[in-house]
């Protein structure tokens, strides 16, 4: 079963009009265990301060028991290479945070619907260059409805 690391963005993307249709399936595949999910510290942290709606809605994901990880000194210090190597900017220590906590994790897919820090195949190839630098592995990053392609949206 594939590890899938969702960013906060996914969570508050099951109820926005532009991306709830692939947040959706994606959520609901998780739900039914067609994938595993990792979760993070991170998540935890972004999405306490949710609207009801997104926090009721992490509580069901969370019925699934997903992975919980926690941030770790190590991942703390691959996020602030990142910055370091300008991948992105400092402001942008939480996204690296996602990243980092997913490669430690181990996830074999980040999914995000942040374009501007996170799905962006400068970024990606940024974030990769660093994990393969520093000899973890590669990490697959896309938006939800690139995981699900063969489903019509």
């Amino acid at each position: 079963m594939e590890r899938l690391y969702l960013d906060s963005s996914v969570f508050g993307g099951y109820f926005d009009e532009e991306f709830k249709i692939w947040s959706r399936r994606l959520i609901e595949k998780i739900i039914d265990r067609e994938f595993q999910l990792v979760f993070s510290e991170v998540n935890a942290d972004e999405l306490r301060s949710a609207p009801t709606n997104v926090i009721q809605l992490v509580k069901r994901v969370q019925a699934v028991q997903p992975k919980v990880t926690l941030v770790t000194p190590e991942a703390v210090a691959l996020a602030s290479r990142y910055v370091k190597e300008k991948v992105v900017g400092g402001s942008s220590m939480a996204d690296c945070l996602h990243i980092a906590v997913a490669t430690m994790a181990k996830a074999d897919i980040l999914a995000s619907w942040n374009f501007k820090h996170i799905v962006n195949v400068q970024r990606i190839r940024g974030y990769n260059f660093v994990n393969e630098k520093l000899r973890h592995a590669p990490l697959e990053i896309r938006t939800p409805r690139e995981i699900l392609p063969d489903e019509e949206g």
